[in-house]
């Protein structure tokens, strides 16, 4: 889905690891919501409160899912899946593009 029709937007920008990784977020009738964004290059680990399913857009960047010990490597598009409560670590080489669904369970 290459855009979102009859949304809301959250004006303020989410804004971690001093302005490296931002994100808009975009709420649906139907009570759901994702987040818009970009993260320049680094090194992050986020925990997660809900299941996320995380799509790649645009980018190059290597992920480890919790409980894994290989890193999986995304170049250009690609989507990974995160478990609600957990933690994951992301190692960013690009500019990288991405929307991230909130899972409800």
């Amino acid at each position: 889905m290459s855009q979102f029709d009859n949304v809301s937007i959250v004006k303020k920008a989410n804004v971690y690891f001093d302005g490296k990784v931002t994100s808009r977020t975009v709420l649906f009738a139907d009570g759901t919501k994702k987040t818009l964004g970009i993260m320049l290059p680094g090194e992050y680990e986020f925990g997660t409160d809900v299941k996320e399913i995380m799509e790649i857009v645009a980018g190059d960047l290597k992920v480890l899912l919790p409980g894994e010990t290989e890193w999986l490597h995304i170049q250009g598009e690609g989507e990974f899946i995160v478990p609600a409560n957990t933690k994951f670590k992301l190692q960013v080489s690009v500019t990288t593009d991405y929307c991230c669904s909130y899972i409800s369970e």
